[in-house]
């Protein structure tokens, strides 16, 4: 036994004392180091994230979530160095020559401030999932609001994030998640929850606190473990009571060989006690009568439905874990005849006395969905003036081809607004966010309008949180996944592929203003 006075008892406990400040030492290198550059909205002087900062010898730094660049670069400190500055959506003036860009005097603990204007309607915050998130903010010493700034759960990269308000929180979930130790991840889900704004959560112009559910080793753990190989996808989470009044949360799972192959499908239902979905039944592949993406909750003639946008509304089920559950109570948004499955060479459209076409909700009648309509369109079934999912660029006319995205009634528009990313180009890039408006959660959607561009990257699968909107909804935010996968693999942004990004949309915007429809040519 060591005595409290030998001279190795006396340098642990220095050890000991010294420990803590030693990690700071560690993540926070002293602030006199770097050169502080913070790229700020010109509109707002709001940092913004996801700016690139790049020298004439291609040294390329991109902004933290705070829009600070910690830069140091041996050989450079004491000079005039050249910057050219470019972002997703934002632009940066010209000099003289043409160059988009400023030479900033670099030194030591200096600091500048860079003012970029822009051009999205829609304003980029802050990153939400991945490391490194403040990094730069932390290095030169400035406050960050998450108190997981750098690594949360050994998080590095996450994939379509869902969420819902259940038990008093938010509880977020997640696909595939990196992590630093291995280039595989974890495949069966993430989550973690996070405090509701008002009731001790960030607010979400701030950023989003997470907690996240963690296995032995601290990293993100599964979810949703479903027996077999292959990742497992959820989505189409719904709170709905059982028998005897408890609510219980749902989903749908895929199993998937690969990003386009299904191996298996099914409903899960969440299990409090350890604290995953635990799989309930398989259903058909392909089927739309389970629940889809980001589910919206209506009341129509007094009974509550969940109706699924895809990114249209084509689909619903009373809102009852029995109802949930069984594939023959859910009803399809379509215009074909009552029973009729689609065809495209032959498709038995419903017409009243007038001739219109009858859009409704129908039992065991296949939905009609854009792709579908536009078969119909083709066959000369339906005119040009009766499709409702033929969504057109407000601008220039051109037909946007929209993927993904949710829909949500807004107090303010008073009106349901769509957010939802385009498909476009050869491969299909995904990257280009557009907004729409209508009087009914199934449309029609005439006319939408660019609001975020995401130059050749992919921003996928954007989701409007409704339980953020603010001043009586004038204020929305939604998030989405900015990725190379399907754009440009081969320049992958630093820290911020594969992540999260949230926007904040202001609906008082006046270029948000959507023009009248007209009956154009498909």
């Amino acid at each position: 036994m060591f005595s409290p006075r030998s001279p190795l008892m006396l340098g642990c406990l220095v050890l000991a004392l010294l420990w803590p400040a030693a990690r700071l030492s560690a993540q926070a290198p002293p602030e006199n180091r770097f050169f502080q550059i913070q790229v700020v909205d010109d509109a707002t002087s709001r940092g913004v994230p996801l700016v690139e900062l790049r020298t004439v010898n291609e040294v390329r730094h991109y902004t933290d979530s705070n829009g600070i660049v910690a830069f140091y670069e041996p050989g450079l400190m004491g000079q005039r160095v050249f910057f050219f500055v470019s972002s997703h959506g934002y632009e940066f003036p010209k000099d003289g020559f043409g160059m988009i860009g400023r030479a900033l005097d670099v030194r030591e603990g200096g600091r500048a401030t860079l003012r970029i204007k822009r051009v999205n309607i829609a304003e980029r915050l802050y990153r939400i999932t991945g490391a490194g998130i403040y990094r730069d903010s932390i290095l030169v010493g400035a406050k960050a609001p998450l108190r997981e700034p750098l690594l949360n759960a050994q998080v590095t990269g996450q994939d379509s994030a869902m969420a819902v308000v259940w038990r008093d929180r938010i509880r977020w979930f997640w696909g595939d998640t990196g992590r630093p130790a291995y280039p595989l991840g974890l495949f069966e889900m993430s989550g973690a929850t996070s405090r509701l704004p008002g009731d001790g959560g960030l607010d979400p112009s701030v950023g989003i606190d997470l907690e996240y559910f963690v296995d032995q080793n601290g990293f993100s753990r599964a979810m949703c473990p479903i027996e077999g190989p292959g990742p497992v996808w959820i989505d189409g989470l719904v709170i709905v009571p059982d028998g005897s009044g408890e609510e219980k949360l749902v989903c749908h799972y895929s199993r998937m060989k690969d990003l386009g192959t299904v191996l298996e499908e099914g409903m899960a239902v969440y299990d409090e006690k350890a604290d995953v979905f635990l799989k309930h039944a398989e259903r058909e592949i392909g089927s739309w009568r389970v629940p889809k993406a980001h589910p919206r909750r209506v009341t129509e003639e007094g009974v509550e439905y969940y109706v699924f946008p895809t990114p249209y509304a084509t689909a619903r089920v009373r809102a009852t874990l029995a109802d949930v559950l069984d594939p023959s109570r859910y009803e399809a948004f379509t215009c074909l005849a009552p029973g009729a499955k689609f065809d495209k060479k032959a498709a038995k459209v419903e017409r009243d006395a007038d001739g219109r076409p009858v859009y409704d909700w129908k039992r065991d009648t296949d939905p009609i969905d854009a792709a579908r309509e536009r078969a119909l369109l083709d066959a000369g079934s339906i005119r040009p003036e009766e499709a409702r999912y033929q969504t057109r660029d407000a601008d220039s006319g051109a037909s946007v081809v929209l993927h993904a995205g949710s829909i949500s009634w807004n107090a303010f528009r008073k009106k349901y607004i769509l957010i939802a990313n385009q498909i476009y180009g050869k491969p299909s890039m995904l990257g280009e966010v557009f907004y729409a408006e209508a009087d009914a959660i199934t449309g029609p959607w005439p006319r939408a309008r660019k609001i975020a561009t995401h130059d050749r990257y992919s921003f996928y699968n954007p989701v409007h949180h409704a339980l953020f909107d603010q001043e009586g909804g004038r204020l929305i935010y939604f998030e989405g996944t900015y990725s190379a996968l399907f754009s440009r693999e081969d320049d992958k942004t630093p820290r911020y592929d594969y992540n999260q990004i949230m926007y904040r949309l202001d609906l008082a915007d006046p270029r948000l203003k959507l023009p009248a429809a007209k009956a154009d040519a498909p």
